[in-house]
């Protein structure tokens, strides 16, 4: 009831992905409902038909019954199968690398420490590589991304392991020590959007919340241009 009201606790999925995978939820929601509802009507109708009737005829005593092991064994087999299936193209498309959209590019590094986010911008005009460069922008707790495009960030993490999450987004990637790992989503309206880490990483996991950004690519540029020259000016980057 609560999705089809709007009380959905993430709201709207604010990506395409995010879009894709409110519909395998809904599939597996609407499967599920209907398992409940039928084993609950069988319940209910065994429960009616035993209890209001006083024939005086002995109990019926069963020891189990192979076709039924069988049957309800098969079925909920198709069942997961089928769900699998369905979420393959989807799985493939977030997860696989070579599987990501052929425009996307590399925005931004966001590096997980406790209990921050750190994002670092290549320098207007290059590309973002896996090694820090001269002229590379920094910032904490704050992701600037267009919208209406497909972006990439390398996640990271610092120290421990963390969870890059955005519930509007429907974007969740864990962050493992030792690795770089591409993480690709598109925004389809401006906004403010939250980032937090869904992995218990500590004391102060509950206050590692930032946000991201969505605007235009010229406000993204804009910035970027501000941001720059804030660094020039007093020569420093966030420790």
């Amino acid at each position: 009831m609560a999705p089809s009201r709007g009380w959905w606790f993430p709201g709207a999925p604010m990506s395409r992905t995010g879009v894709q995978i409110d519909g395998l939820f809904y599939l597996i929601l609407i499967i599920v409902t209907i398992t409940f509802v039928g084993t609950q009507y069988a319940l209910g109708y065994a429960l009616w038909k035993g209890a209001t009737r006083d024939s005086g005829n002995k109990a019926f005593f069963s020891h189990g019954s192979h076709k039924l092991e069988i049957v309800w064994t098969i079925v909920p087999s198709f069942i997961l199968v089928f769900i699998s299936l369905s979420q393959l193209d989807v799985l493939a498309e977030i997860r696989v690398i070579s599987k990501f959209p052929d425009k996307a590019y590399k925005v931004a590094e966001v590096t997980a420490r406790q209990f921050e986010w750190r994002i670092r911008y290549p320098k207007p005009g290059t590309e973002l590589t896996t090694e820090e460069n001269p002229g590379d922008l920094y910032f904490v707790n704050e992701l600037h991304v267009p919208t209406g495009k497909p972006v990439i960030i390398n996640l990271r993490t610092q120290d421990v392991q963390h969870a890059f999450f955005s519930p509007q987004l429907r974007v969740k990637q864990d962050a493992v020590p030792g690795l770089v790992i591409p993480v690709w989503f598109d925004v389809l309206e401006v906004g403010t959007y939250d980032l937090v880490c869904a992995e218990l990483c500590g004391w102060g996991h509950y206050k590692m919340k930032a946000r991201i950004v969505a605007q235009s690519q010229s406000s993204v540029d804009k910035y970027l241009k501000q941001l720059e020259a804030e660094q020039n000016e007093d020569g420093t980057k966030p420790e």
